[in-house]
């Protein structure tokens, strides 16, 4: 059963989360949003080069436009191995936290 880093685990949700729009700056944008933080786009680039080559990810060239000089966007989207990988990721997760009660770990910070 395959794993996921937590920024694997990021990269994929937001993919995931933006459908059929997902790519590079909407996929950016959204990692941004979701972890309150920058991304520069050597790092997500890196970052999706490795989801697929792990076949987490595949990529498909969209449609290309007059306002992009007659280049498509690079839509990404999750493959069967990159979905098994998050949710399996997700379960371990709740199964780690399951005993952990949340409010008395708050309490014990140092």
């Amino acid at each position: 059963m395959k794993y996921l880093t937590l920024n694997e685990e990021i990269l994929l949700l937001a993919i995931w989360k933006l459908k059929d729009n997902a790519y590079p700056v909407s996929i950016r944008e959204e990692v941004m949003k979701m972890t309150k933080r920058n991304l520069v786009y050597g790092t997500l680039y890196r970052s999706l080069e490795y989801a697929l080559n792990k076949k987490l990810v595949v990529s498909q060239r969209g449609e290309p436009t007059a306002e992009r000089g007659g280049k498509g966007k690079l839509f990404f989207s999750l493959t069967k191995e990159g979905m098994a990988a998050l949710l399996a990721t997700r379960e371990l997760q709740n199964s780690i936290w399951k005993d952990i009660n949340i409010i008395s770990l708050k309490k014990k910070r140092v």
